[in-house]
């Protein structure tokens, strides 16, 4: 069984056990999350998709981890006006494991 989650602004093909990276969601270690907005879910053979969103079908999972993802570069620049800037940007982020999905 697999499912399709909205978090964060983005979209997630999960089935059970995946570990996932999204964007930074409330919770600690060890503590349950639950994702509401699932856009499709099913098997291979039967699949429903919502329009936009599968009625009564949730995903929930554990949170591994908060963590800050790699450093992103940013670095501007004019030629011949001596101006550079250099800023780097991490991410935070959590780590999470899908325990289970209804539908």
């Amino acid at each position: 069984m697999f499912a399709v989650i909205k978090t964060g602004g983005k979209q997630y093909k999960v089935s059970e056990n995946d570990i996932i990276v999204v964007e930074k969601l409330d919770g600690e270690a060890g503590g349950s999350v639950s994702f509401g907005e699932v856009l499709m879910h099913g098997t291979d053979g039967d699949v429903k998709v919502g329009a936009p969103l599968v009625d009564g079908a949730s995903v929930t999972g554990e949170v591994i981890e908060q963590r800050k993802g790699n450093k992103v570069l940013v670095f501007k620049k004019k030629r011949r006006q001596n101006y550079r800037r250099k800023r780097g940007h991490r991410q935070l982020e959590t780590v999470v494991r899908i325990t289970g999905i209804k539908g």
